[in-house]
């Protein structure tokens, strides 16, 4: 995992723009699908994941993918819908690197 001064910078690059920041072709095809699944989610069909096998991902990882972003934008829009403060840009940074750390565990 990264760590230090270059794990930083490879935060913020993502942060800024997966699609030019220095990561695998396997993330950042995910993080296209994710995006369009969470930005256009009436797009999103069965030839959505012919781009994320031939990336190099499993059917499993993309499942486990689609789980996390499925959580995380149900707790947005309840929390949209019910008033409640979701994290600030600090917040989702502090806990991007986390997740680069540690994973999800």
């Amino acid at each position: 995992m990264a760590h230090g001064e270059e794990g930083e910078a490879l935060i913020q690059a993502v942060l800024a723009d997966y699609r030019t920041a220095p990561i695998s072709e396997k993330l950042r095809a995910m993080l296209g699908f994710l995006e369009k699944l969470t930005l256009r989610p009436a797009e999103v069909g069965p030839d959505d994941a012919a781009p994320l096998r031939a990336a190099g991902l499993s059917d499993e990882e993309i499942k486990s993918a689609v789980h996390v972003c499925a959580l995380f934008n149900v707790i947005n829009r309840v929390a949209d819908s019910l008033g409640f403060e979701a994290a600030d840009r600090t917040g989702y940074d502090r806990s991007a690197r986390r997740l680069v750390s540690v994973g999800y565990v």
